[in-house]
């Protein structure tokens, strides 16, 4: 059975074979382990209810195939951006330039330095196996983080943001880095998103220019590269589009992917969760949801096959009930695939 629940120490092999799978880069999954273990760390330190990880909580969940103890997946929430420290991005706006005695008025694309997103729940650390990419599973994996936070709704601010990986060339350069972040750090993009991994993204702000940017000012492959995700990230895209994410005014300031925000009571899979009492049964059949249990530090979620009738009861199969750490007459949460 694949489960999708907190990840812990014991998961460290699996993350990082993971993460050597991965097409796309995660800089919020450093390939360091130390810092990887520190990252797990965190994680469980923030569901035991630490007091140093106050307002800077950070969940990390695994999908794990239990019956061949494998680590299929990862996703994470940062429950406020920034963690403590200022979360930059750069706006995009615009300026009016015009002249009534030439008769010109043009509208100029700028670039502000904000950090206006700080404290927004975030969304990250999102991997999966390439054999489960396309299959139900990256549902699990991605949308129980939905029915988490939707479980535990006082954890969260209303809005929900998640960075999406920005364009890069088959080298892995990323245009939008060298048309702009190049030129005040004596690195290239790789190195750059390393650091920001396992650092923060404040000490790249910190020295990068405060002053609004004019985007015709930079070359034609970094303007082609800002808000456009990475070809790795694009059915991500449409997944959480689907869910209810829309393109803000924010991009990332390493290589100008885009930010995508959503009102959490209004994602689909929280608008569409029932809550109803377990009924133990032999059998399991009908329609397939997403299933999990109402426990936090515990919190486990899978598929199964139930029947949603009319009345408060649900028959679930005793050993999907074991999987997820529910018993009879106990709560679960489901939601459509």
């Amino acid at each position: 059975m694949v489960i999708f629940r907190p990840s812990r120490f014991a998961d460290l092999p699996g993350i990082e074979k993971l993460i050597n799978e991965s097409a796309a880069q995660v800089s919020t999954l450093p390939a360091d382990r130390d810092k990887l273990g520190e990252k797990i760390d965190q994680s469980c330190r923030s569901f035991a209810g630490d007091e140093s990880m106050v307002g800077k909580e950070r969940y990390l969940f695994v999908l794990e195939d239990t019956e061949n103890k494998e680590i299929l997946g990862t996703s994470g929430i940062d429950a406020c951006a920034g963690n403590g420290a200022p979360f930059y991005n750069y706006r995009l706006d615009e300026l009016i330039h015009s002249s009534q005695q030439l008769g010109v008025f043009n509208k100029v694309p700028i670039l502000y330095m904000t950090h206006e997103l700080t404290g927004s729940p975030l969304l990250c650390s999102l991997t999966i196996s390439p054999r489960y990419r396309k299959t139900e599973y990256f549902d699990l994996l991605s949308r129980s983080r939905f029915l988490f936070m939707g479980q535990h709704r006082e954890r969260f601010q209303s809005r929900i943001i998640v960075e999406i990986q920005g364009k890069q060339g088959d080298n892995g350069d990323s245009p939008f880095w060298d048309s702009l972040g190049r030129h005040f750090f004596d690195m290239d993009f790789a190195t750059a998103d390393y650091y920001s991994g396992i650092k923060s993204k404040t000490f790249i702000a910190e020295m990068m220019p405060p002053h609004p940017i004019y985007v015709n000012l930079l070359t034609k492959d970094a303007q082609d590269a800002i808000a456009h995700p990475h070809s790795a990230a694009r059915d991500n895209c449409q997944f959480l589009n689907r869910e209810g994410f829309r393109m803000g005014r924010y991009i990332d300031i390493f290589d100008g992917g885009p930010t995508l925000e959503a009102d959490l009571d209004n994602l689909t899979t929280v608008k569409s969760t029932k809550t109803k009492q377990v009924k133990l049964s032999d059998n399991q059949t009908g329609l397939q949801y997403l299933m999990c249990n109402t426990l936090f530090e515990d919190f486990r979620a899978t598929l199964a096959n139930v029947t949603d009738g009319m009345g408060d009861l649900l028959r679930l199969k005793r050993s999907t009930a074991e999987a997820i750490l529910v018993s009879e007459g106990d709560n679960v949460q489901f939601a459509p695939l």
